[in-house]
C-alpha cells in the first residue's frame, strides 16, 4: 500500500527513544522528511537521525514551553517549507512514586505535570494548523496511554492530562475536517515493551499479558505502525477517534 508520505514533512516529538523513535523510523521508511525532537537525550536522537540519513532533522524541544514549540515549527519550515504531520508523543513525567496518594502530591508538582502535558500538545497543534489549512492537508496524531481507561494509583494527574487531549482531538477533528483533508486522532497504547522500559515494566508485565487477547506485550514498532498509518495520506476517513493499540486488553 502506498501511504502517500513521500516528500511529506513530519514532526515527531520525543523521538529519541521508545515509541517515538519507532514512529520516526516508520515515517522515514515511507519517504517522509522527519523532524525528531528531544529533551535530554541529544546523543540518542542523533543516532536515530544518523540511521535515517538526510531525511532527518534533530531539534531540541521543551514540552509546554511556547518559545520552544515555535522554534521546532520554525526549524521544520526553514528545512522543507512545510509541515504535513504532527505526532505529539513527548511526555513530561511525574516526579513522584506510582502508588503515592494523589492528595499528598505537592501542588507545584501536579500542576506542572498537567500544564506541560496539556499545553505542550495544544501549542504545537495550534502552530502547525494554519499551514495545514492553507494546503488543505494535514494529520495530527496524539499519543495517549491505556492508563486513561485502565486507571492506576499514582497516575491521577498524568491520566487527567492525557484525557484532556482526547477531548481536544475529538473537537479539533470537526473544525479541521471542514477546511480540507485534515484529520486528528489519538493513539492509545497499552503497556508497551521498549528498549528503555524493560526493567521498569517487568513487575506489571505478566498481569497485563494475562489480560491480553494476543497473550503478549506489543512492542514499540507495532504501536508505531498504527501511528504511521493514521498520519498518512492513505488514511482518508479515520478522524476524531481514539484508537487502542493494546493487543486486545
Amino acid at each position: 500500500m502506498d501511504l502517500g508520505l513521500d516528500g511529506r514533512t513530519v514532526i515527531v516529538t520525543g523521538a529519541s527513544g521508545g515509541i517515538g523513535r519507532e514512529v520516526a523510523r516508520g515515517f522515514a521508511a515511507e519517504g517522509a522528511d522527519v523532524v525528531l525532537t528531544y529533551r535530554s537525550s541529544p546523543e540518542e536522537a542523533g543516532r536515530v537521525a544518523k540511521e535515517i540519513g538526510e531525511h532527518a532533522l534533530v531539534v531540541p524541544y521543551e514540552l509546554g514551553d511556547l518559545d520552544s514549540a515555535r522554534a521546532v515549527v520554525s526549524a521544520a519550515l526553514d528545512w522543507t517549507g512545510r509541515i504535513d504531520v504532527l505526532v505529539n508523543n513527548a511526555l513530561f513525567t511525574w516526579g513522584w512514586e506510582p502508588g503515592e496518594s494523589f492528595d499528598k502530591v505537592e501542588e507545584d508538582a501536579w500542576r506542572e505535570m498537567v500544564r506541560r502535558n496539556v499545553e505542550g500538545y495544544l501549542e504545537l497543534s495550534r502552530l502547525v494548523t494554519p499551514g495545514m489549512r492553507e494546503r488543505r492537508f494535514g494529520r495530527l496524531v496524539h499519543i495517549s496511554s491505556g492508563l486513561v481507561d485502565e486507571g492506576m494509583a499514582g497516575a491521577e494527574y498524568y491520566t487527567t492530562a492525557k484525557a484532556a487531549v482526547h477531548g481536544f482531538s475529538r473537537s479539533a477533528a470537526f473544525s479541521l475536517g471542514r477546511d480540507g483533508d485534515i484529520l486528528s486522532n489519538v493513539v492509545l497504547p497499552g503497556l508497551t515493551a521498549t528498549a528503555r522500559n524493560e526493567e521498569r515494566i517487568e513487575p506489571f508485565s505478566q498481569r497485563y499479558i494475562n489480560l491480553s487477547a494476543v497473550g503478549r506485550l506489543l512492542d514499540a514498532r507495532e504501536v508505531a505502525n498504527a501511528v504511521v498509518y493514521l498520519g498518512s495520506a492513505a488514511n482518508t476517513g479515520i478522524t476524531g477517534q481514539t484508537i487502542s493499540v493494546t493487543g486486545g486488553v
